[in-house]
C-alpha cells in the first residue's frame, strides 16, 4: 500500500448538514413549546394566589372564579377557558381544578400535545 493515501478526517457535507438539520429541528420545537409552558407557569401562580387567600373556603363559585379570571387577565394568560374550570364550593370546603390542553403546530402535519391538570383543595369536606 502507498503510503501517500491520507485518511479521512472530521465530518462529510452530509454529516454536517444531518447535524445542523437536528439542531434546527430541535431549536424549533424549544422555540413552539416554550411558551406554552410559560402560560401554564401563570396560571399555576394565579392559581396558588387563590389559594392562599385568607378567606377562601367562604367564597362562592362565582367570587373564586371571578378572582381567577381577573388573574388570569392581569398575567396575560391564554388559552384557560370557563370551561376548563371546575370549581366545587360548599361551606368550608373548596376544590378547583384546571383541566386544558394545547395543541401547538410544529410544522406540516406535525403537532405537539399538551396536557395540564392542577388544582388545589381547601377546608373540611
Amino acid at each position: 500500500m502507498p503510503s501517500s493515501l491520507k485518511k479521512q478526517r472530521g465530518l462529510t457535507f452530509l454529516s454536517i448538514a444531518f447535524i445542523l438539520a437536528l439542531i434546527g429541528f430541535f431549536t424549533l420545537l424549544i422555540l413552539k413549546i416554550a411558551p406554552i409552558y410559560i402560560n401554564h407557569s401563570r396560571v399555576v401562580n394565579a392559581l396558588k394566589a387563590v389559594e392562599n387567600t385568607t378567606d377562601i373556603v367562604t367564597k362562592t363559585k362565582s367570587d373564586i372564579k371571578g378572582s381567577l379570571e381577573k388573574r388570569f387577565d392581569m398575567n396575560y394568560v391564554e388559552h384557560v377557558t370557563n370551561d376548563n374550570i371546575k370549581i366545587v364550593a360548599q361551606p368550608g370546603y373548596v376544590r378547583v381544578d384546571i383541566d386544558y390542553e394545547r395543541v401547538e403546530p410544529i410544522m406540516g402535519n406535525l403537532s405537539v400535545l399538551v396536557e395540564f391538570h392542577e388544582g388545589f383543595e381547601a377546608g373540611n369536606k
